[in-house]
């Protein structure tokens, strides 16, 4: 009776024990992060969920590891509430790694994207901002001239580690590019694609226009006419930081290499950073004799195009007596 008693007495702490330890939840109330770095060993990871007060005891982690013999990914992970040990156990097997989404929509240029950066807690502005420029290394392939990482941002939603640091997203991002590109038999003239594709991205959100802004810019080349885009103009100011939301007759005059009002050929480097539609729009423009457009007020986000002077001059001026509340115009 003795031996079953104490047989019985050693079952219920053990299984008391055990319940404490694996199963009656533990941990924060507010969020917590906790980094797991590649090639942690359990030891380690146990040792790190204790000191940063996710489970009571990591003798009693790394025996459930052992036991399971699972693996466990490495990451960020988020806890802001108690859990029972086991769960935790399972979400570090999974890999339930904490990420932030940013998103990137067709046309943010690297202004946008450090702006969204910042606001989505992922570093400061400045700092991305500065590797944007200055990291042109991960396009050198694809680029050598690129005077920074512009047009080579792939527009997506991203689902990111908050510990990453600028040249990882950028990485990130680039890479993203490269596989579109890859996808779209995107080869060969990939810088001169790429700029007159962030051209069309700002020059119309009408995916059926496009082919036909990117002919009308072919063909202004084609007779080394200047491309006349005003969005060139607005990043022309960007990079200057005279920008004052809208173009001025100083801007227009402006003695930038991005300034297509004065300058012939394409600007030295994208504008912005174009979706697939766009590029797909350069690599496969329409077939057309057009030199001119202009935005269609009739018609909210479409254009009128125009073969001559005369007739783009005459769409020009409807345009303008439709909008003669608007600032300025949007002829080209």
């Amino acid at each position: 009776m003795r031996v079953f008693l104490l047989f019985l007495l050693v079952l219920v702490l053990a299984t008391a024990g055990a319940y404490y330890l694996l199963i009656l939840p533990f941990g924060p109330t507010t969020a917590r992060l906790v980094t797991i770095a590649p090639g942690t060993s359990v030891n380690g990871i146990a040792w790190t969920l204790q000191q940063n007060g996710i489970i009571r005891n990591r003798f009693a982690f790394d025996l459930v590891a052992r036991v399971e013999r699972g693996t466990l990914k490495a990451g960020v992970y988020r806890f802001d509430h108690p859990a029972p040990m086991l769960d935790v156990y399972q979400r570090l097997r999974s890999g339930d790694v904490y990420t932030i989404a940013l998103t990137i929509p067709e046309g943010y240029n690297m202004f946008d994207v450090a702006d969204a950066v910042a606001k989505a807690g992922l570093g400061s502005r400045e700092a991305f901002l500065t590797a944007e420029q200055q990291d042109t290394g991960l396009i050198r392939d694809l680029d050598a001239k690129a005077p920074s990482l512009e047009g080579y941002l792939f527009p997506d939603t991203y689902r990111l580690a908050p510990t990453m640091t600028p040249e990882q997203i950028l990485g990130e991002m680039v890479e993203h590019f490269r596989q579109e590109a890859r996808r779209l038999g995107l080869t060969e003239n990939i810088p001169a694609t790429v700029i007159l594709a962030s051209l069309v991205e700002r020059e119309t959100p009408v995916g059926s226009d496009r082919p036909m802004v990117a002919s009308v810019f072919e063909n202004r080349l084609a007779k080394n006419m200047p491309l006349d885009t005003d969005p060139s103009v607005i990043y022309a100011a960007l990079l200057e930081k005279r920008y004052r939301g809208t173009i001025y007759a100083s801007d227009l005059k402006a003695r930038s290499p991005y300034n297509t009002y004065m300058r012939a050929g394409l600007p030295p480097g994208p504008i912005c950073n174009p979706g697939i539609p766009s590029l797909e729009a350069v690599m496969h423009p329409a077939k057309t004799d057009f030199l001119y457009f202009v935005s269609d007020p009739a018609n909210p986000g479409h254009s009128r195009f125009a073969t001559t002077l005369e007739e783009h001059e005459k769409n020009v001026a409807a345009y303008r007596k439709e909008q003669a509340s608007q600032p300025q115009g949007n002829g080209r």
